[in-house]
C-alpha cells in the first residue's frame, strides 16, 4: 500500500488529474454494471434455484454472493471503458484537450495514464479470475449440493406430502409416513410424468441426495389408464432422477472451478469428454486470458471515440460505451457458439472479439493522433 502511495505522489499533475476522474467514474461504472447483471440474470437464477431445486432462500443468496467475483471479472472491463470514454469526452467538451494539444501535449501523452490504469485493472481481473473465482465457484457448488441433499426433509413430521408440478399440471406426488434423522419412511410416489401410464413406487425408507431420490426395499408398479398393472419390479436399492439433475447442471461450471494451469491438466487427463465439451472447455481456457485483456482493448477503442469534434456540444460517452460493449459481447457470443460447434478453433473463438476491436481501435487511434480532430 505504501509503494502505491509513493508511486502516486511521483505522478505528474496531469496524470493525477486524469486518473482521479477515471477512477471515480470506474467505481461508478463497476457498481452500475454489476447491479444490472444482478438484477437481470442473477436474481432469475436465485428464483430458479429456489423453485426447481428446493434450495432455501438464505442458501441461494449465499451462492449468489459467492458468484460476485466472476461478475466483477466481467464488469471491470466495462467499468474501465465507461470511465475512459466519459472522462475524455468531458475533457474534450470543456476544451481542455484542445488546450493540452495547443501546449504540445499529444493524445499519446494524455492517454498514457489511462492505459497504465487499464493494464493494472487487467492484471487485477486476471488475479481474481485465477484465485478467487475458482474457490468461490467450488464453494457455491458444494453448498448447492449440500442444500439439495437436505431438500424438503421435515424431521419429526408425520403423514406429509411433496408435490412436483410440471408445465401441464401435477407430475408427481410423494406421500411419506414419517421422517426421522433426515430419513423418510413408508414412501409412496405417484409418477404421472408419462402420458399413457402411471407408475406407483412404494418403499420402506428413502431420502434425497445430489444424485437424486434414493429408495430402499420397495417395488415399482406400472399401471395403465384403465387401472391394469402392466409391470411390477422389486428392488433393494434404487435411485430415481426426479426433476432436474442438479449435479449435472452444476458441472457446467467446471471451468470456473479451476485456474488456468488446473484446467490445462484437466483437459490433458480427461479423455471421456465429447467433442463439444472439449471445445467448450478449451474456449474457456483461452478466455481466462482473453477476457482480462479486453480491459486494455476497450481503452484502445474508447480513447479515439471519446475525443469529440469541435462541432459536437453534448456528452456522447455513455452511448459510445454501451454500443462498444454490445458490439463486443455480440461478437463474443457468436464466436464462442461457432467455436463449440467446431466452425472456429477454440483459440480463435476466444480471441476473435479482441482481434476485431484491436484492428478497429488501431485504425481509429491512428486517425485521431495523426489528423486534426
Amino acid at each position: 500500500m505504501r509503494k502505491i502511495i509513493r508511486l502516486y505522489r511521483k505522478l505528474k499533475y496531469l496524470d493525477k488529474y486524469i486518473l482521479k476522474q477515471v477512477i471515480e467514474m470506474f467505481l461508478m461504472g463497476v457498481f452500475v454494471f454489476t447491479a444490472i447483471i444482478f438484477a437481470s440474470d442473477t436474481f432469475i437464477t436465485l428464483i430458479k434455484q429456489i423453485s426447481m431445486y428446493g434450495i432455501p432462500f438464505k442458501v441461494a443468496l449465499i451462492m449468489i454472493i459467492l458468484n460476485l467475483p466472476s461478475v466483477f471479472v466481467m464488469t471491470i472491463p466495462m467499468g474501465v471503458l465507461l470511465s475512459t470514454v466519459m472522462t475524455l469526452n468531458k475533457l474534450s467538451l470543456s476544451s481542455e484537450i484542445t488546450v493540452m494539444r495547443s501546449c504540445g501535449i499529444g493524445l499519446n501523452r494524455i492517454a498514457r495514464p489511462i492505459f497504465i490504469f487499464a493494464i493494472l485493472m487487467s492484471l487485477f481481473s486476471f488475479f481474481i479470475n485465477e484465485t478467487i473465482v475458482p474457490a468461490a465457484t467450488k464453494q457455491s457448488k458444494d453448498l448447492a449440493l449440500w442444500a439439495f441433499g437436505q431438500k424438503n426433509i421435515p424431521n419429526g413430521k408425520q403423514n406429509f406430502v411433496f408435490k412436483e408440478a410440471g408445465p401441464n399440471g401435477l407430475r408427481r406426488l410423494f406421500y411419506v409416513g414419517h421422517c426421522s434423522d433426515n430419513v423418510l419412511y413408508n414412501i409412496t410416489v405417484l409418477d404421472m410424468a408419462k402420458k399413457d401410464t402411471m407408475q406407483v413406487l412404494q418403499a420402506k425408507q428413502g431420502g434425497t441426495s445430489p444424485d437424486g431420490w434414493e429408495f430402499n426395499k420397495g417395488a415399482i408398479y406400472t399401471i395403465s389408464e384403465r387401472g391394469d398393472i402392466l409391470n411390477t419390479t422389486f428392488f433393494e436399492h434404487s435411485i430415481a432422477q426426479f426433476g432436474m439433475d442438479l449435479s449435472r447442471e452444476l458441472n457446467k461450471n467446471i471451468a470456473k472451478e479451476q485456474n488456468f494451469l488446473q484446467l490445462v491438466k484437466y483437459l490433458a487427463a480427461d479423455s471421456s469428454l465429447d467433442k463439444e465439451q472439449l471445445n467448450e472447455l478449451r474456449i474457456d481456457l483461452y478466455d481466462k486470458i482473453a477476457l482480462p485483456i479486453t480491459t486494455i482493448v476497450f481503452v484502445l477503442v474508447g480513447v479515439p471515440l471519446a475525443i469529440t469534434p469541435p462541432r459536437v456540444r453534448y456528452n456522447r460517452g455513455f452511448l459510445f460505451s454501451i454500443l462498444i460493449i454490445f458490439f463486443y459481447y455480440l461478437i463474443r457470443a457468436l464466436s464462442m457458439s461457432f467455436g463449440v460447434t467446431g466452425a472456429l478453433t477454440p483459440f480463435l473463438a476466444a480471441w476473435l472479439p479482441n482481434i476485431i476491436l484491436v484492428i478497429v481501435g488501431l485504425m481509429l487511434y491512428y486517425r485521431k493522433v495523426y489528423t486534426i480532430a
